[in-house]
């Protein structure tokens, strides 16, 4: 994101930056507006259930977003003691991948209708940048929050489809070190190994799949 302001891509920026906060807004709205169809009004009581992007902003998290183009939000705040269901760990923290996928999936075809339809601004090329980097941003939110590691999602899904021993011990292992693993991996991106480039070409394909238009 920097070298983009060093290269004076003053447009491209802000367009990137735009699309990583409103899809983690989203992503936070999710987990928030699930939990309170299951019953648990945390997230409502914290202020927290809004498409709003302020509430949800973490300062270093969007630093991080501005700065090298990874960063998060602020967890939205449940209370598992109010759901209604014994799914309801399993709901909320799908609820978030699942909001992006939605997004992803309006965004890409969003975009064919307005090619298809012959609207001005759907034929320039920033419509083209900003469509498409949103639709895959998006996958990228989805299947990055997806990986069973650390606080991510996918850490809660996980336990979920394990036998009862294996998701105890898993849960026990993930509270240890989960965070350090999520932390090596990030690491690894930046030493060179392409994490984020797999999970970004995972999601140009799956993006292929989900293109209706």
């Amino acid at each position: 994101m920097v070298q983009l302001l060093l290269q004076q891509q003053y447009v491209l920026f802000v367009l990137i930056a735009f699309a990583l906060i409103f899809s983690l807004t989203f992503h936070e709205y999710g987990h928030g507006k699930v939990a309170s169809l299951i019953g648990d009004d945390t997230a409502k009581r914290a202020g927290r259930m809004t498409l709003n992007p302020v509430p949800h902003i973490d300062p270093l998290g969007l630093l991080m977003v501005l700065l090298i183009g990874i960063g998060y939000a602020k967890p939205v705040p449940t209370d598992p003691r109010n759901f209604n269901t014994r799914w309801g760990t399993l709901l909320v923290a799908a609820a978030g991948p699942g909001m992006n996928l939605l997004l992803a999936i309006v965004t890409i075809n969003l975009y064919g209708i307005g090619l298809k339809m012959g609207i001005p601004l759907f034929q320039t090329e920033v419509a083209y940048f900003f469509f498409t980097y949103l639709a895959l941003i998006n996958m990228l939110l989805m299947l990055f929050n997806l990986l069973p590691i650390g606080p991510l999602d996918g850490s809660y899904i996980l336990p979920y489809v394990l036998p009862r021993n294996v998701a105890l011990n898993f849960m026990r292992l993930n509270r240890q070190y989960g965070v350090y693993v999520l932390l090596a991996l990030i690491a690894l991106n930046f030493a060179g190994v392409p994490v984020f480039a797999t999970i970004w070409r995972i999601g140009e394909i799956m993006l292929d799949i989900i293109r209706i238009v």
